[in-house]
């Protein structure tokens, strides 16, 4: 349950105003991978496509665009790679888990823009070029998934610790 409440809460926070690449979406989508269904994987990546759609055809006015596509498959991805945490969620894999979503999300999805859109020349020196412009954001990028993968990942205990602190002890 809680698995879709952060997937709900992602899509929440990007609708609201909020420092731009700020959001807690590779973390469900980690999260997910690691806590949710197997069978039910796809959920997270269908909602969170649908949310995409929604914020740039209705919220953003832009038409949707070719680049998307390698967006929506990096979902997926993430939900794969949270599956690898699946038996073993120490922190230091949860960590790296976020860094490689952080820098994959960096890398995908600025050689989208490369490849979708006429920003840049379709050359290796354009292709820097736009990784290079896209710089600015992976910090926000990757602060937030980072943090709101170790709360995410630290709520589980955090409750079960809740939990044995507020059951009675037994009588001796």
């Amino acid at each position: 349950m809680l698995a879709y409440l952060f997937v709900v809460l992602a899509i929440a926070v990007r609708f609201i105003p909020h420092p731009f690449t700020f959001t807690p979406v590779a973390a469900s989508l980690l999260f997910f991978g690691a806590r949710g269904a197997r069978k039910q994987a796809w959920i997270p990546v269908l909602l969170l496509v649908g949310s995409d759609i929604v914020l740039t055809k209705l919220v953003y006015g832009y038409p949707l665009r070719p680049d998307q596509l390698i967006i929506w498959a990096w979902y997926g991805a993430m939900v794969l790679l949270g599956g690898l945490l699946r038996q073993n969620a120490r922190p230091r894999r949860v960590v790296g888990a976020s860094l490689a979503a952080a820098v994959s999300f960096f890398l995908a999805s600025n050689f989208g823009v490369w490849l979708g859109w006429t920003l840049y020349p379709m050359t290796l020196a354009g292709l820097v070029e736009c990784y290079v412009a896209g710089l600015p954001f992976f910090r926000n990028e990757l602060i937030s998934d980072v943090l709101f993968t170790a709360v995410m990942f630290s709520i589980p205990a955090l409750l079960r610790l809740l939990d044995r602190t507020a059951a009675p002890t037994p009588a001796a």
